[in-house]
């Protein structure tokens, strides 16, 4: 199944639209922007073409939009994806937003997180349509555009929209995934003036890449490896190396309460630790990543980004850290906190899916046979998807799970051929479910 010209300018105009959310704009004829121009304009172009290739679109709040397939009336499949984007951040050696193919391998931010599952689930659609193929049930494929900051998008839609009677959201990872830890965004303040500068990490649900500081005029900086929040041991934390190194090099910053509370609580401590969650249950144990570090004549901030076990309160996680911030003198602000999701192994959607999955495995990019008996049976992930905001939903594919997470990554890419495979993936899924009962 080759990916067409059309397929491929499609693709490429959409990695090249720099999706990353912003503040709310007004658009003349358009109305309030929740996000800024930047995400609505991937909806529309997106929404544009699929309603030129003979679907029925729609857009609720300028938040979130739809297109979809099949007899009108008839009972509702969802595909639940995303056209925002995290920042680019550092280390790319292509331009993030440029679609790039180089021996085989697709660049571009959004290729696997999520632009790249949205577009396979939509040309799977249209190549349904094109060949004739006419479901049972109508298949709608569901567009947020803030899904990296607020999930506020497909939440809208949940209050406003069509709640499909099942639907998969391909944002994670293969097989089937039927539990999903909670997130909890909590921000450590000092609101007294910072007696030094320093600046480290651009989202919350991202390891930092950069992290710098001055200090009585010398300056500092380090480098990390950015990774997704979820999977921290997949990057190197820079706020972490800079710490380690002004700790070496014995540089007084005492009178930072901040820095202070992260060399002394984190750096050297593990989050079961530092967070009070030492419970391991079947969904794994808790993990943590500051990851947004502030220090400036309006005061010190440190964003930490909290996965927890689903049998654990993240408000015990919450008064343990503000029992321990509050010895220094910080304040502990929860800025976002998302139940964790479970759902039974037993549907038999889920049978269906994992089926779907085991035959097509050995297609994907560094297969080996042993892999059908290690990577088969559904999963619990630490990662945050809209299934847990979209009523009959779960996380379904699109990553390998052998295969290295490039999600929130510099040079963020996909082989041209996993690519083709997930559309013949999102294809059979569209044509199973349309036909289950």
């Amino acid at each position: 199944m080759t990916l067409s010209q059309d397929e491929y300018k499609f693709l490429e105009s959409l990695i090249g639209i720099a999706s990353t959310g912003a503040t709310e704009v007004k658009e003349p004829g358009i109305g309030t922007l929740p996000y800024g121009s930047a995400p609505f304009s991937a909806l529309k172009f997106f929404l544009d073409d699929a309603s030129k290739a003979g679907m029925r679109t729609g857009i609720i709040e300028n938040k979130v939009g739809w297109c979809e397939f099949g007899p009108e009336g008839a009972d509702l499949i969802g595909i639940v994806c995303h056209l925002d984007v995290v920042p680019a951040g550092d280390g790319w050696t292509t331009s993030p937003f440029e679609l790039t193919l180089k021996d085989g391998i697709l660049y571009g931010r959004g290729i696997v997180d999520d632009k790249g599952p949205a577009c396979a689930s939509y040309f799977a659609m249209k190549r349904l349509m094109a060949s004739g193929f006419m479901p049972s049930k109508r298949i709608r494929l569901i567009l947020g555009t803030d899904e990296e900051r607020t999930c506020s998008c497909v939440e809208t839609y949940a209050e406003l929209g069509e709640i499909p009677s099942f639907a998969i959201t391909p944002d994670a990872e293969f097989p089937v995934i039927y539990a999903e830890k909670g997130i909890l965004h909590v921000k450590i303040v000092n609101s007294s003036p910072s007696a030094l500068k320093a600046i480290g990490g651009s989202a919350a649900n991202m390891v930092p890449a950069s992290c710098s500081c001055t200090i009585d005029g010398v300056e500092y900086s380090a480098k990390g490896k950015m990774a997704h929040a979820s999977k921290p041991e997949l990057g190197v934390n820079a706020i972490f190396e800079l710490i380690k190194q002004l700790d070496t090099a014995s540089v007084d910053y005492s009178n930072s309460p901040l820095l202070s509370f992260i060399s002394k609580e984190i750096v050297y401590s593990s989050p079961a630790e530092y967070t009070g969650c030492n419970v391991t249950d079947e969904s794994g144990s808790v993990t943590a990543n500051p990851s947004v570090l502030n220090c400036s004549d309006s005061g010190e901030s440190l964003v930490i980004d909290i996965r927890c076990p689903v049998s654990y309160k993240m408000s015990d996680i919450v008064a343990k850290l503000s029992s321990t911030a509050e010895a220094y003198g910080l304040t502990v602000e929860v800025l976002n906190q998302m139940d964790p999701l479970y759902k039974s192994k037993d549907l038999p959607q889920i049978a269906l899916l994992t089926e779907i999955w085991k035959s097509n495995m050995p297609s994907y990019s560094g297969y080996k046979p042993e892999y059908l008996s290690e990577y088969t049976e559904p999963i619990a992930i630490g990662g945050g998807t809209y299934a847990r905001h979209m009523p009959n939903t779960i996380a379904f594919g699109i990553q390998a799970p052998w295969q290295e997470d490039q999600c929130h990554q510099a040079n963020e890419c996909r082989a041209l051929s996993d690519f083709e495979t997930d559309i013949q993936v999102m294809t059979e899924a569209i044509k199973g479910l349309s036909e289950h009962s």
